[in-house]
């Protein structure tokens, strides 16, 4: 079922009721991307708002658990994806040889395919499946390896596969009991054979990096009792980069692979951002858009079914700013605030 055709033509339907005016695709299409953000960012809010009443014992649970609700609408954008490495020619630079470091790119929508909101946890792996080897043939979003049988080596589907030629990384999606030798990938990272890979467990040897501020990992890094260690790693945010301690985990001891690449080494869990909605039409039927859903550029609402009335009054309040009709605001304003209401 598409949400954001039913929004639409419920936000058409009160409108034209009194001829009030017609927004078009690409207006409601904007419209549409400030309600979905306005909604998501509430999450949040009121999510905090469910622990207080839950502590003050004013919330109950089971059916009556409204914070799991909010929880349930909010791990739908979870993401864990691995991090993009910082070379030196800079993170917007062609990766020409895959080098060690470690440093890191936050979620991107051209690193991990979105950006971030909110970041949870990073994590640094160091368990090897597999140390180095080549793909022997090519498929697409596949690496076939027959020297390997993969069931034996331990991988399942989550942990992370890294081209070692081209610094591209990507996940296991799952392993076919007749093919042993072959593992099927989230993303193609091997457009043809030859290319050398390891892959890393996300199940075993996973440390999970402190978050701290930039002046107190400099205190930290002054001391052997208290500086970070790759048991006990830690990093640092500075602006769209993330710095990974100890700055040298790529040439430890246990590190199978030491000084090769840092491609797959980070892995972050974090909250991304809803994709931005589209409504796209294939032609005009009777001088109106016609709903097409197969078009490439279509995208629905990431929003739960429950959250339809509330898109549908904010939409409403946008469009009565731009048709520049206060009946239409004020109806989407009430609906709004009765919804609060009932949710308190």
């Amino acid at each position: 079922m598409s949400i954001i055709n039913s929004v639409r033509e419920t936000v058409l339907s009160v409108l034209n009721k009194n001829n009030y005016g017609y927004i078009t695709p690409s207006d409601f299409n904007l419209y549409a991307k400030q309600a979905q953000l306005d909604i998501f960012e509430d999450y949040f809010y009121q999510y905090n708002y469910q622990i207080t009443k839950e502590n003050a014992r004013q919330s109950g649970i089971g059916l009556a658990d409204i914070k799991q609700t909010y929880q349930d609408a909010i791990e739908l954008f979870s993401e864990q994806q691995p991090l993009a490495p910082v070379y030196l020619n800079g993170a917007s630079e062609v990766i020409i040889s895959p080098s060690a470091t470690s440093t890191y790119s936050v979620p991107t929508t051209a690193t991990t395919g979105s950006d971030y909101y909110l970041i949870n946890k990073v994590l640094l792996l160091t368990r090897y499946l597999v140390a180095n080897s080549t793909n022997t043939l090519s498929f697409t979003q596949e690496l076939v390896d027959s020297t390997k049988n993969f069931f034996a080596l331990g991988v399942q589907p989550g942990d992370v596969v890294v081209n070692l030629t081209t610094g591209e990384s990507t996940s296991v999606r799952y392993l076919t009991p007749q093919n042993t030798n072959t593992l099927s990938l989230e993303n193609n990272i091997f457009p043809s054979a030859g290319d050398s890979y390891t892959i890393l467990s996300t199940r075993q040897g996973v440390n999970e990096c402190e978050k701290v501020t930039n002046k107190k990992i400099t205190q930290l890094n002054m001391s052997n009792l208290t500086k970070p260690t790759e048991l006990f790693p830690a990093y640092s945010q500075n602006g769209t980069v993330i710095q990974v301690y100890p700055e040298n985990f790529q040439w430890g001891l246990n590190v199978i692979n030491s000084g090769e690449t840092s491609a797959g080494r980070i892995l972050c869990q974090y909250i991304r951002y809803p994709k931005d909605p589209k409504w796209t039409y294939a032609q005009l039927v009777g001088g109106e858009p016609s709903f097409n859903q197969s078009d490439a550029l279509y995208q629905d609402f990431e929003l739960p079914l429950e959250d339809e009335p509330t898109l549908v009054n904010k939409i409403l309040q946008y469009a009565g700013m731009s048709i520049r009709e206060v009946q239409a605001i004020q109806f989407g304003q009430s609906m709004d605030m009765r919804e609060e209401q009932n949710q308190k």
